[in-house]
């Protein structure tokens, strides 16, 4: 089962474009990396730059609006993820609650949908999709 681990720093919606990131931080974050690699669950990683330098495609009106960062009514954002294959969400929350997570910081643990997971039909319709690989 593949999980997608979501950090989601508190604050960092209000983070500067030129982000200094402490290296005790980064190098507790490496270890982290390397355990779950080292255990073969960790199939890739990222880090993401704050949302003052995103931009967010909206379609209320039915055509696409865009509207750079920040965002003003943003609560909650991605800060980064781990997309990892383990047996179970019980493993999965296991090693999202290894992680050093600093006391402002929240990860949300979500399943990635499968082919198995859709009905015969829309496995019809998106039949060879799921072979996309990059």
């Amino acid at each position: 089962m593949r999980f997608m681990m979501l950090m989601i720093p508190l604050g960092y919606e209000n983070a500067p474009p030129e982000l200094q990131l402490d290296p005790e931080r980064v190098s507790a974050m490496m270890r982290y990396n390397e355990a779950l690699k080292d255990a073969g669950v960790l199939i890739t990683l990222d880090g993401l730059h704050p949302p003052s330098t995103g931009a967010r495609v909206s379609f209320a009106t039915g055509q696409p609006i865009v509207t750079d960062g920040p965002f003003a009514e943003a609560k909650e954002v991605l800060g980064g993820y781990w997309m990892i294959e383990v047996a179970s969400r019980a493993e999965a929350i296991a090693w999202a609650k290894k992680c050093p997570a600093s006391a402002n910081e929240i990860i949300e643990v979500r399943q990635v949908q499968e082919m198995a997971d859709y009905s015969p039909e829309v496995q019809e319709i998106v039949a060879g999709f799921g072979d996309l690989k990059t």
